[in-house]
């Protein structure tokens, strides 16, 4: 599925052999997290990523699983440390929203992820719980997208 969501960005489904290239441009692989690439390339291998991309190549992708309760869930959403603040992150949470077939579309981040949570803010998600225990002294805050957009066609 290739979507066009303006002239400066193509926002599609990664294919397996994009990892590679994905992996390239996630922070945590590059800190030396060996187990992140083989997510990545686990996660390409089963359809499960919309990637963002511009003629330079990759400059984000999304991770959509269906483990959460049986619900969409955004497992991960990576933006290129170059090209942040520059509608990268909403491209990828629309395609992951329009490509989820579940009624309901959830999410998390910490609570020390600014940036993450003012994206989901500016996009119309809403928060909905609060979960301790994860990582010490960092709650995890979840969202849900809102049904007046994803949903509406599943009922």
């Amino acid at each position: 599925m290739d979507i066009r969501n303006s002239s400066r960005f193509l926002v599609r489904a990664a294919e397996p052999s994009d990892w590679a290239a994905l992996a390239g441009i996630d922070s945590t692989v590059a800190a030396g997290d060996r187990a992140r690439g083989e997510n990545i390339r686990r996660w390409c291998a089963q359809r499960s990523v919309m990637m963002v991309e511009d003629s330079s190549g990759p400059l984000g992708y999304g991770v959509l699983e269906y483990t959460f309760f049986e619900q969409g869930f955004v497992t991960l959403l990576m933006v290129a440390s170059g090209a942040r603040r520059r509608g990268v992150g909403a491209h990828l949470l629309n395609a992951v929203e329009a490509a989820c077939t579940t009624p309901k579309l959830f999410t998390s981040t910490n609570v020390s992820n600014q940036p993450m949570q003012h994206l989901l803010h500016s996009v119309g998600w809403q928060p909905v719980g609060l979960l301790h225990g994860l990582d010490d002294g960092d709650p995890e805050l979840f969202f849900l997208c809102p049904r007046s957009r994803h949903g509406a066609q599943a009922g």
